[in-house]
């Protein structure tokens, strides 16, 4: 396959060797990809931009969390 799609350097640059979505795969959607952009921030030249995105979706994490506690479901 495509480098490109599936490999790319910011992919798979990370000093430990572990891909992210190797982590992220076992978390929610918005955290994994809170962690994603955190993870790949440095490595796509826009890291506050990157930073930002993951900040906003641990807020709507925060929010669906919230909401689900106020509904008296499990917050999980």
């Amino acid at each position: 396959m495509d480098a490109a799609v599936h490999h790319p350097p910011h992919y798979t640059s990370h000093p430990s060797g572990v891909e992210c979505i190797q982590v992220t795969e076992h978390m929610g959607f918005n955290l994994g990809n809170a962690v994603k952009y955190i993870w790949r921030a440095d490595e796509k030249g826009a890291a506050l931009q990157d930073l930002e995105k993951a900040a906003w979706y641990i807020q709507r994490e925060i929010q669906r969390r919230k909401t689900r506690e106020s509904n008296g479901e499990d917050t999980a």
